[in-house]
């Protein structure tokens, strides 16, 4: 089971989204990372703060998501994206199913970087989707170590700007099965923000990629409950660890959710609670949440 789950906010749109993702990813390319792409469940979850929400679970390319529905209360922006590895080495169609994907993924979206040549990669391009979320399309490089196809990106910026470094080493620190990968600094004078230290870097946490960077300009977006990272729990004594070194602003703790010292939004639940969710039983369910 896939330990930290991205956790997708939405107004009403929760189910359509997952719907347009699963077919965006199921049906538009021939690539190996196609299969794997479905919605794995849906349910309402009742007398939350924000009344009653739709939640939605669903897989792309084999890698969990979860959405809720749960009001215009945070908007989604590009401090998380995720990014999308299409590996020449395993697949000969690379380039063309990226194509495919990002034609997808573009209708009624928002192109932040245009699909083109950079230093890192042959063919990358930013595509900010109809529903807000953000997906960074790259072939990658054949001498490249391979990485698997879906990554969450973390770009830390404004008051944060200059603490991806850090960041990466507390959460390492916090996590079992996790290590560092490729650092790459901005090279002297490369970035127009003063304060930003880290260009690129890799991090594994409990055997998942993630990547980070401390964003050249200072943008006006940030880390928010828009986009949370959910990990799941097989015990009291597994979520009391992860809230007691994760939570750092006590007016966020609500409902299993909490922020870190980076404003970065977390929800520590346990796995039963989704077991629950599933079965439908809503007194249980409030219960559960009650009691975590």
């Amino acid at each position: 089971m896939q330990k930290i789950v991205p956790h997708l906010w939405f107004n009403k749109e929760a189910v359509q989204a997952a719907e347009f993702y699963v077919a965006a990813f199921g049906s538009s390319t021939s690539s190996p990372q196609a299969a794997g792409s479905k919605i794995t469940h849906t349910a309402v979850l009742r007398d939350t703060p924000s009344g009653d929400c739709d939640i939605v679970s669903f897989d792309l390319a084999g890698y969990s998501f979860m959405g809720i529905s749960a009001g215009p209360y945070f908007k989604l922006n590009p401090s998380i994206s995720f990014m999308l590895n299409f590996d020449p080495s395993n697949d000969k169609d690379a380039r063309k199913n990226l194509d495919a994907l990002w034609c997808k993924l573009s209708d009624g979206g928002k192109v932040l970087m245009p699909l083109d040549t950079y230093p890192f990669s042959d063919h990358y391009g930013w595509i900010q989707d109809k529903f807000g979320v953000n997906w960074q399309l790259m072939l990658t490089k054949p001498e490249r170590e391979s990485r698997p196809f879906i990554t969450p990106s973390l770009m830390f910026t404004g008051d944060i700007t200059g603490k991806a470094n850090e960041a990466i080493d507390f959460y390492v620190s916090v996590f079992k099965d996790s290590k560092r990968g490729l650092t790459a600094p901005y090279p002297p004078g490369a970035s127009p923000e003063p304060a930003a230290k880290l260009m690129f870097a890799e991090f594994m946490l409990q055997g998942q990629w993630f990547t980070a960077m401390d964003s050249g300009h200072m943008h006006k977006f940030g880390f928010s409950e828009a986009i949370s990272l959910l990990v799941r729990c097989k015990d009291q004594k597994e979520i009391d660890y992860y809230w007691n070194l994760l939570s750092a602003v006590p007016e966020a703790e609500q409902c299993g959710w909490l922020k870190d010292k980076y404003g970065l939004s977390w929800q520590v639940s346990p796995v039963d609670l989704e077991t629950m969710m599933q079965s439908g039983d809503q007194e249980k369910i409030a219960a559960s949440r009650r009691h975590y």
